[in-house]
């Protein structure tokens, strides 16, 4: 393989329903300081149907190019449709790197398309850089169970890959005046080349807010003892015009639905107020929410790892300080 021939960063920008998914805004952002650093292309790869508005807003978030395979097989996400696609077109263009949004669709597509592609694929990314040397794409990721930081150099192979999960980087600001070119292609894909057929979409958790979107979040955690001490959390998040999140206990004993779980095994949350409730702080459980702007601990132990990465520790019962914080919130409204 020549990997000199390969040039250009490429951001699969993932679209439900005709809807674009934030994580691929948020790559478009890294995307951007990658291209630059390389000095070359940035492109969102858009595959879909009838959804020429958003192939127009993935060049005001940062794309130089779009590339949008425009197909009715591809209106809803198959493995095989999506993966065909892509590996055709990235064996024509041939991207020096992929970035995939690690969701449910990313974690499907990402290693198919990698194996195909005969290249390496760094899952769950927590950071990416270019290494000024020798040009190299640094994927960073947790390992040994989130204890240290591994990254990893796809040095031989090409395309680089990599996933990131939603919530470890910032999308840029909109800029509807930048101009790029939007590419349409046909997709060479025909019914013969799905072999499962999309009959109908369900959501598994209707009505399920996206903690991932919200500005503030209050996190319960085995501290918390059950499902029914999480009502007082709920008291404070609807004070505060939040939104009730979980630790990995807390939705390993049922006390919350899993799309509420924040850390490594859940969802990466940013918000502007992270208020932590009997929550320890697992290095597992920071990983998810340790950028968030504010973040208050409320907890019994004062030696309790929360407490070391909070900007505010509250050392006491939640049972006693949520109800007086509720109180003075609802008397300063």
């Amino acid at each position: 393989m020549n990997i000199a021939e390969y040039k250009g960063v490429w951001v699969f920008a993932e679209q439900r329903e005709g809807k674009l998914q934030k994580v691929s805004l948020e790559l478009l952002g890294k995307g951007r300081e990658l291209a630059d650093k390389l000095g070359v292309e940035l492109t969102a790869l858009l595959l879909g149907s009838d959804i020429d508005d958003i192939a127009k807003e993935l060049v005001a978030y940062g794309a130089d190019k779009v590339i949008y395979a425009d197909n009715p097989l591809l209106k809803h996400f198959t493995t095989d449709g999506y993966t065909k696609v892509i590996c055709d077109l990235a064996k024509d263009i041939k991207p020096e790197a992929i970035l995939v949004g690690a969701t449910f669709i990313g974690r499907d597509l990402g290693p198919r398309v990698a194996a195909r592609l005969a290249t390496g694929l760094t899952a769950d990314c927590t950071s990416l850089d270019i290494d000024p040397e020798n040009k190299n794409l640094l994927m960073t990721r947790p390992a040994f169970g989130g204890n240290l930081m591994a990254t990893i150099v796809c040095g031989d192979h090409r395309p680089q890959m990599s996933t990131v999960r939603p919530g470890v980087f910032e999308k840029l600001a909109k800029d509807t005046a930048r101009s790029g070119e939007i590419q349409k292609v046909a997709a060479n894909l025909t019914v013969a080349d799905i072999r499962t057929e999309v009959l109908e979409v369900v959501k598994a958790c209707k009505g399920c807010m996206d903690i991932g979107e919200a500005k503030i979040i209050v996190a319960g955690g085995r501290g918390i003892g059950n499902k029914e001490g999480f009502e007082v959390l709920k008291d404070l998040a609807d004070a505060l015009g939040g939104i009730v999140a979980g630790s990995r206990a807390a939705i390993d004993n049922g006390w919350l639905d899993k799309a509420y779980q924040v850390g490594q095994t859940g969802k990466t949350v940013r918000p502007n107020l992270y208020i932590a409730c009997g929550i320890s702080g697992a290095i597992q459980h920071l990983a998810g929410m340790q950028d968030s702007d504010y973040i208050i601990a409320i907890n019994k132990d004062a030696d309790a790892s929360i407490m070391k990465v909070a900007d505010l520790a509250l050392v006491g019962d939640y049972k006693k300080v949520i109800p007086e914080l509720v109180a003075q919130i609802k008397e300063m409204n």
